[in-house]
């Protein structure tokens, strides 16, 4: 990696949440705009948005150190040799997008594209949970399922399409009546998913905490109210957070078995949730992984929260120059 500190420009393009800033090459932050996905605006909106803010920020830097370079964290696969988008399981629009040709078109600089996930892994692996480990796994649990892996310093990305796919391993489907069913476990555990299941199937106990938080309306339940009912003891709330754990904790049980990395951090808006979550969740992938493996495996929350991607994007742009 190279250390000196050059200026930057990085972008995050999730499924709820929009980021441009400026920053640093060691992943320092120095100017931020946010912004929310329409998804009825598509692609297309998210593109017009890009450019109207990154076409800002580069102006304000210009009058004090030109931006070198720009890095963008995506929210799905993409190719990474082209920076070419493979699909958005969640915005319609990306199906091979030339995401990296936009941004060079539009600014005429170099360009780094990954996966959201991907970047966030990195970032937590420099910056972050991952700091000291020669193996690391990233997992966020947000709008969608994502996973990085970090081996001997170096981000594996397979055959350049991605890898540590972890929200689209498969896992058992606890809602279904259907005996032997299974789902991909981001169709069951990403924010949208629970969001969806508990605003259409959840009936909050009258006088229950979840009953309260939500006025006896099941319609604007969210994971926040979600983990706060479960924080004071709503056993509906304990039970759905309890399923979401033991689905995770099976997938990542896998990845424990298969790869045993020293530390395993969990980032991405479900994951903020703190410990309502993390404590099932680590009692819970302990009797799924390989038991000479227990022990050995440190499950943790992401540090750079809110910022992960875009730091990751930051740093991956910095490693272009």
């Amino acid at each position: 990696m190279n250390h000196q500190k050059k200026s930057l420009m990085a972008v995050e393009i999730g499924g709820t949440k929009l980021q441009a800033v400026l920053g640093l090459s060691d992943g320092t932050i120095l100017e931020r705009r946010r912004g929310q996905v329409n998804p009825e605006a598509g692609a297309e909106g998210i593109l017009r948005w890009m450019r109207e803010q990154c076409g800002e920020l580069l102006a304000l830097a210009s009058a004090k150190e030109a931006v070198q370079a720009i890095g963008v964290g995506f929210g799905g696969p993409v190719e990474s040799s082209t920076g070419r988008v493979l699909v958005s399981h969640q915005i319609e629009g990306w199906q091979n997008a030339p995401l990296k040709h936009c941004f060079e078109e539009w600014f005429h600089l170099p360009v780094a594209v990954a996966n959201d996930a991907n970047a966030a892994g990195w970032a937590e692996y420099c910056c972050g949970a991952g700091r000291g480990t020669r193996t690391f796994v990233y997992m966020n649990i947000g709008s969608g399922i994502g996973g990085a892996l970090i081996v001997d310093g170096k981000l594996y990305d397979g055959q350049g399409l991605g890898a540590c796919e972890i929200g689209h391993t498969w896992v058992p489907d606890w809602t279904s009546a259907q005996p032997g069913a299974a789902d991909k476990l981001e169709n069951l555990c990403s924010g949208w998913a629970i969001e969806r299941r508990i605003r259409g199937t959840m009936l909050p106990e009258p006088g229950s905490p979840l009953h309260v938080l939500c006025d006896g309306d099941a319609a604007p339940l969210s994971c926040p109210m979600l983990a706060q009912a479960a924080q004071a003891g709503d056993q509906a709330a304990l039970d759905e957070i309890g399923h979401v754990a033991e689905a995770a904790a099976m997938a990542l049980g896998n990845v424990v078995t298969l790869l045993h990395p020293e530390r395993i951090a969990l980032g991405g808006g479900v994951a903020l949730m703190g410990d309502v979550l993390l404590k099932p969740l680590r009692s819970a992938l302990s009797a799924r992984i390989f038991a000479p493996f227990n022990d050995t495996v440190q499950l943790v929350a992401c540090e750079l929260e809110e910022d992960v991607v875009v730091v990751g994007a930051l740093l991956l742009a910095g490693d272009l120059l």
